[in-house]
């Protein structure tokens, strides 16, 4: 049982903390990048990247981070491991609130600049990527800060855990 414990730990911290890279990437180049190009050209990347990131890799890690918290929660309710429990249930909740706002905010946004349509025939680029990139941008910031926050715990709960082992 402590393997399992331990490894759905891991696997739940190192996928939290890839999407809070992800994110954190996305907040700090790739979106400030996009924004000092032309309008055309960045609902065209955007178009594209919103297109290749449903990918299995990603989807695996994407859902991976919630499923795995969710998981440890389960296997740190034993009195041996009821210390652990505020750590990775802060992580659970955490990472729930960064998917939800990816499947509730992000992905509608990244809809809604899909149906756009083609970017070469679009009369109003600017206006199209104006709808779409504060909005984005301020909930991406959330989620990535929200996935750093669940790595963070669920880094120490693996620490605390350790200690227990030792």
């Amino acid at each position: 049982m402590q393997t399992i414990r331990t490894l759905t730990l891991i696997v739940a911290t190192l996928t939290s903390g890839l999407l809070a890279g992800v994110y954190y990437a996305y907040a700090t180049s790739v979106m400030p990048a996009l924004n000092q190009v032309d309008n055309r050209a960045a609902v065209d990347v955007m178009q594209r990247i919103n297109s290749v990131i449903v990918n299995p890799m990603f989807m695996l890690t994407f859902l991976g981070a919630p499923l795995a918290t969710v998981g440890a929660v389960a296997l740190v309710l034993g009195k041996d491991t009821r210390s652990l429990l505020a750590w990775v249930a802060a992580a659970a909740v955490l990472n729930i609130v960064a998917t939800i706002i990816t499947i509730a905010l992000n992905v509608p946004l990244n809809d809604q600049l899909d149906a756009v349509g083609d970017p070469s025939r679009l009369g109003d680029p600017a206006a199209a990527w104006a709808d779409f990139y504060s909005s984005w941008v301020n909930w991406n910031i959330v989620r990535a800060v929200a996935h750093t926050a669940a790595f963070g715990t669920l880094a120490w709960a693996l620490v605390l855990l350790g200690r227990k082992s030792v």
